[in-house]
């Protein structure tokens, strides 16, 4: 999502781009262009790649690198693209002489100082990208002067001071980036005159106030404003546009609750409502979206207390291409309903962790046969895990740590081969570890701590060579500590403290030559730590 923006902008260019180089002899007797271009070399101190090399008398400059002359007007340059050529210096005010200019191309570079203020007297410009340089001073307000403008990327530069509200007047427009900036003020209004704008991309400033209603008149497929300083979420203006066709809305800002509008949102595929304060219930009625294809709503303050909160997922088991679904770290409260064994196989992410989550684990979810993530952790969930999950074969992360669950961890856990992390700890687990744990060849962290688990350590869990962490801490596993442990080559945690472990420790433990962290208080060992571990 985050390069999204920026793709956006350079394919554009780039589509745009036409590899002309006629060279005549009536274009050879022109030097107005030749000599611009000379002034912005001069302004360049540094080209660690040579990309400037050919700048030079031996070429025609329409065959300079990243310079493309027009096939009507041969003399004259039409496109200057310095894409990534690593260039340090500043940007020459001469720029403004190459008045046929229509695309200017100047990303990734490390451009400083203030943006000329001539190429607003560029009036046939239509792309400028600027985008990842250190252009410091304000955003141009004669750009408005440049009325054939459809695209502007100042992405992640260093402009301070508040957005012009005379850019509202560029009726072309269809993409404006300034993320990751210094701006300020509020968010003009007049923006919402751009009714062909397409992609808005404010995200990383410290823009404020609420979001103008005015904002519904345009046709923005692509909106983010987050991590800005806006003090109101989407109210009913959001409804026009998202109904013309958005298809990712990332906002962040501080409160209120989740609009039922929403749901009218036909076109909507991403919704990030992350990292806010909201509250109340999610909206009953998303089921409704669709194309919907990742929801997260995680680091809120959703729910009610009532313990129905979980009635949204009746709804969302509609949404067909629904992928992603994260809503953790909230006070949702009630039963996981069973409900969501009904969604779409696409599914691949659940996060529901750090809720109120009650009752039991729904067997139906072994319906979701493309499922890689399942977070349940921190709820207050009940009863056993069910032996059907073992279907879930393709998933890599399951964490069910810090719940009420019970009974014997089943040995179908085995199946899921392709596991990287189990977190089953702080629940109320008994029983010994099944042997057939031992098949997770790809396992990184395997969390069993502090459950009621016993009998003693198998030594083909020991074996499990790609084990970085190990938590067995706090049961009444007993017995000595397997020989085995000297193959976890990998391990860096180990924590086996608080069980009736006894015996002497193994002298293969020297072998874990990455360790950091080894617990073993609260046994009965004997003997001496190898000084390799100290």
């Amino acid at each position: 999502m985050k390069a999204l923006v920026s793709f956006f902008f350079l394919s554009t260019v780039l589509l745009c781009i036409h590899l002309w180089r006629p060279v005549t002899a009536s274009s050879m007797k022109n030097e107005k262009d030749q000599l611009a271009l000379i002034d912005l070399k001069d302004g360049i101190t540094h080209d660690p790649l040579g990309r400037l090399s050919s700048w030079n008398d031996s070429l025609h400059f329409c065959r300079w690198s990243g310079v493309y002359c027009s096939r009507r007007h041969v003399h004259r340059v039409t496109q200057l693209n310095l894409f990534s050529y690593g260039l340090v210096g500043s940007l020459s005010p001469h720029i403004g002489n190459l008045t046929f200019l229509r695309t200017i191309v100047l990303q990734n570079n490390s451009f400083h100082g203030k943006v000329p203020s001539v190429i607003g007297g560029l009036f046939r410009l239509q792309v400028l990208v600027l985008s990842n340089n250190s252009f410091e001073g304000m955003i141009l307000t004669n750009l408005t002067y440049c009325l054939e403008l459809r695209e502007l990327n100042l992405i992640d530069n260093k402009l301070g001071g508040k957005i012009p509200e005379e850019l509202g007047s560029l009726s072309k427009w269809r993409g404006l980036g300034l993320s990751k900036n210094h701006l300020i003020g509020k968010i003009p209004a007049s923006l919402g005159n751009l009714s062909s704008l397409i992609v808005l991309a404010a995200t990383y400033n410290n823009l404020e106030g609420s979001i103008p209603e005015e904002l519904g008149r345009t046709s923005m497929d692509f909106i983010q404003l987050g991590f800005n300083r806006l003090t109101v979420l989407v109210r009913i203006w959001v409804l026009p546009f998202l109904i013309s066709g958005t298809y990712v809305l990332q906002i962040t800002v501080s409160f209120g609750l989740v609009p039922v509008s929403l749901s009218n949102a036909s076109m909507l595929e991403y919704m990030n409502l992350h990292n806010n304060s909201f509250t109340g219930q999610v909206p009953p009625n998303l089921g409704r979206l669709q194309n919907l294809q990742e929801i997260t709503m995680a680091m809120n303050q959703l729910g009610s207390s009532r313990g129905d909160d979980f009635s949204f997922i009746d709804s969302l088991a509609n949404c067909t291409q629904l992928q992603i679904m994260t809503f953790s770290r909230n006070f949702l409260k009630g039963p996981l309903v069973s409900t969501i064994a009904n969604f779409s196989t696409q599914l691949s992410w659940i996060s529901l962790g750090y809720n109120q989550i009650y009752g039991t684990i729904s067997s139906g979810i072994e319906n979701l046969v493309n499922l890689t993530y399942l977070n349940l952790a921190s709820n207050q969930l009940t009863g056993s895990i069910p032996s059907n999950i073992r279907k879930l074969y393709k998933m890599r992360e399951l964490r069910l740590r810090g719940n009420r669950l019970s009974r014997r961890i089943p040995s179908s856990l085995g199946n899921i081969v392709m596991l990287n992390i189990l977190d089953l700890s702080s629940n109320n687990l008994i029983g010994d570890i099944p042997s057939s744990l031992a098949a997770f060849q790809n396992l990184v962290a395997l969390r069993l701590s502090n459950n009621n688990l016993n009998g003693s350590i198998l030594n083909d869990v020991m074996g499990l060579s790609s084990l970085v962490l190990l938590g067995l801490g706090g049961n009444a596993f007993t017995g000595s500590l397997p020989l085995e442990v000297g193959h976890l080559i990998n391990l860096e945690v180990l924590d086996v403290s608080d069980n009736r472990l006894s015996s002497d420790l193994p002298s293969t433990l020297s072998n874990c030559v990455v360790m950091l962290d080894l617990l073993l208080g609260g046994n009965v060992f004997e003997g001496e730590i190898s000084t390799s571990l100290l």
